[in-house]
């Protein structure tokens, strides 16, 4: 989400720098990724008006505008702008104004006609990206007056990367609390004045899905004029926060959207029919929604609906056939509570993201409703006038969420974050952050979460929350402490780690494969052996269980060759799964894979090929570690994966514990 810091600071102004309010935001979990101004570097740009316009003569996409500046005589200024005309009034940049890149306005000559200035778009203000045109200012800008004054330009977009879970930070209000409660300021909430109902007109609602829309609240308002021009300061903190101006009517619902995080929509009253239903939808109903995209629903999808057809894709976007238009002269304002869980995944099942979904999916309060309709009430009225109806509730407390009660235990919090947090600044942050709570007996507290905090469920939560406002950075660093006796090693045990350094000191390289191997090389290498099929494998070629780690090794020794390396001497210490009658057994193995030169590559070393006989002297040295190298025969055997005649297994006590030989030259192939 992005904002104007100046916005925030009307809500809660605490006496920091804005790196400071940055730190400290990004300190509590609410991380900054950007923070920029809200337009370029510029002087001597003033409010002015053209008072007449004149075709130039020797170019067709020129023009010659008289422009008042309020000083003693108007100025001549050369305009390619498409929407200059007289009467509008626009940011006029006179000689000797410096715009955004250190562009300096000087007298000029274009196409034979002087110019003493130049009229400005958004983009060249550094306002917009892109701009068609100038940059039109509404009819009450005072002429002559300082343009980054006027529009309060001296401010910063501050954009928050918010997890998951903080849904109620997604407002100005829900930031503004965050803010009040790491500094200690109290928050200044905008008071909603009462004003009397002035027309009998209500429009019914009905919950036909109560469970996953439990609160819906309306309001009608008559007679609104949604010609009006919306004021400079609603269009300012819209486009600062990402959204464009576009009508009374819908900037005010976002305003609302963004002021206090409760989403809203207006229908064209006179398009409904009978009454509101909130239900679920019909067997391939279709939608159109409000940007063309026509849906087909199926009844998983709740919607907003009259009694003859589907309005609204609930807390996602409404449709084109009920939406506010140019003709629109009565209103139905909605605000509704849906269940997060009823939402989530159906934006991104028809490719749509909005403003809407973002918040509903991840919990709007469920006590907002009502003041959030109000609040659109008291701004609709001075800017688009009209007469309000009476209030419409339609409410199913029993499917409302309710107030959770946590325990909260002064042994817990010293536990979890390291160091006695005195009970009087416990109960203080909790103060803070908005929670209600008791105290029973010394050390143990019963703590009810506000209703916009939906992530607070468990001890632990609170915990989390007292660390994050006592700050992360101000907890104690301490060492953990550590037993330092030794480990027992009986005698009669090899250490797995000394097998590896033998191995290292044998000139093997330790390799980690996959405990998933491909199917096919699994059956070429251990036939006998039916491995364990991964019911959901990350790919077709790691898709069964390894019984033996040679699958690995050989893949290994491939991709090495395949890359030129011309010796390869492979180690692997890993476990093997066979399925036996008991159930799938697991156990500890070593393997190895050699290729290529016995000695590396010099001038002193033969470049003859390892033999059977070289593994043969590295086995005996590994076995010879445990001290008791005669106990062990190296016996011809047969393998389904070794050539044959150079095979030979090794026995224990008349027990086969491996093999080893020649790789099997059709596997080899393959």
């Amino acid at each position: 989400m992005q904002f104007s810091e100046k916005w925030l600071r009307e809500w809660v102004n605490p006496e920091c720098t804005t790196q400071e309010l940055v730190e400290r935001l990004t300190m509590a979990g609410l991380e900054v990724d950007a923070v920029s101004p809200v337009a370029g570097e510029f002087s001597g740009v003033v409010v002015g008006q053209i008072i007449d316009r004149q075709p130039h003569p020797d170019a067709d996409k020129l023009s010659i505008c008289t422009v008042d500046v309020n000083d003693t005589q108007p100025l001549t200024i050369v305009c390619g702008a498409p929407n200059a005309r007289a009467g509008i009034k626009i940011p006029c940049a006179k000689v000797g104004a410096v715009l955004p890149g250190n562009f300096k306005i000087k007298k000029a000559k274009l196409r034979g006609q002087e110019s003493f200035g130049m009229l400005c778009s958004e983009a060249e203000l550094g306002l917009a990206d892109e701009a068609d045109g100038l940059m039109e200012l509404a009819e009450q800008a005072p002429v002559g007056t300082c343009v980054r004054q006027y529009l309060e330009l001296d401010d910063q977009i501050i954009e928050v990367d918010l997890t998951p879970n903080r849904g109620d930070c997604l407002s100005i209000a829900g930031l503004a609390r965050e803010v009040g409660v790491l500094f200690s300021q109290e928050v200044n909430v905008p008071e909603i004045s009462e004003l009397e109902v002035s027309s009998d007109k209500t429009f019914a609602v009905e919950l036909l899905a109560s469970d996953r829309c439990p609160n819906y609240v309306g309001r009608v308002v008559e007679g609104v004029n949604v010609e009006a021009q919306t004021p400079l300061w609603i269009v300012e903190k819209l486009r600062r926060s990402g959204i464009r101006s576009i009508d009374p009517v819908v900037d005010i619902t976002n305003y609302v959207m963004l002021e206090l995080g409760q989403p809203m929509h207006a229908f064209d009253l006179d398009t409904l029919a009978g009454k509101i239903q909130v239900r679920l939808a019909n067997e391939n109903e279709k939608l159109t929604l409000l940007d063309g995209q026509e849906l087909s629903l199926s009844p998983e999808h709740l919607v907003i609906a009259d009694q003859t057809r589907a309005l609204a894709l609930a807390g996602i976007m409404g449709g084109e056939n009920s939406g506010v238009s140019g003709a629109t002269k009565n209103i139905f304002l909605e605000s509704a509570y849906f269940d997060p869980v009823a939402i989530a995944g159906h934006a991104r099942s028809f490719g749509l993201h909005t403003d809407s979904s973002h918040r509903f999916e991840r919990g709007v309060d469920y006590q907002l409703q009502a003041r959030a309709v109000e609040r659109a009430r008291e701004l609709f009225l001075p800017i688009s006038g009209g007469r309000l109806g009476t209030l419409v509730y339609a409410c199913d407390e029993q499917k409302l969420p309710q107030a959770k009660t946590t325990q909260l235990r002064q042994s817990k919090v010293d536990q979890y974050l390291g160091f006695p947090m005195a009970a009087t600044q416990i109960e203080e942050i909790l103060q803070r952050l908005g929670m209600k709570f008791d105290k029973n007996d010394p050390g143990h507290w019963q703590v009810q979460a506000p209703s916009y905090r939906f992530d607070i469920a468990t001890e632990v939560d609170l915990i989390e929350e007292l660390g994050r406002i006592y700050g992360y950075e101000n907890l104690p660093t301490r060492l953990p402490t550590m037993d330092m006796r030794p480990l027992k090693m009986p005698e009669g045990k090899l250490n797995q780690n000394r097998i590896a350094a033998c191995l290292v000191d044998l000139d093997y390289q330790e390799a980690i494969t996959y405990s998933f191997v491909e199917p096919e090389i699994q059956r070429l290498i251990d036939p006998q052996q039916q491995p364990l099929p991964l019911a959901n494998p990350i790919s077709a070629d790691l898709a069964v269980m390894r019984t033996n780690l040679w699958c690995g090794l050989l893949k290994a020794v491939s991709y090495n060759q395949n890359r030129q390396q011309q010796r390869i001497r492979l180690f692997e210490i890993g476990h093997r799964f066979c399925q036996t009658g008991q159930g799938l057994e697991e156990d500890n193995r070593l393997a190895g894979a050699v290729w290529g030169p016995r000695n590396d590559e010099a001038w002193a070393n033969d470049k003859q090929p390892v033999d059977f006989y070289d593994v043969k002297g590295d086995l005996e040295i590994i076995l010879g570690l445990s001290g008791g190298g005669e106990e062990y025969e190296f016996q011809p055997c047969e393998h389904p994966a070794l050539h044959p005649g150079q095979s030979c297994q090794i026995v224990k006590n008349e027990a086969v514990i491996g093999h080893f030989g020649a790789l099997h030259p059709e596997i080899q192939n393959q």
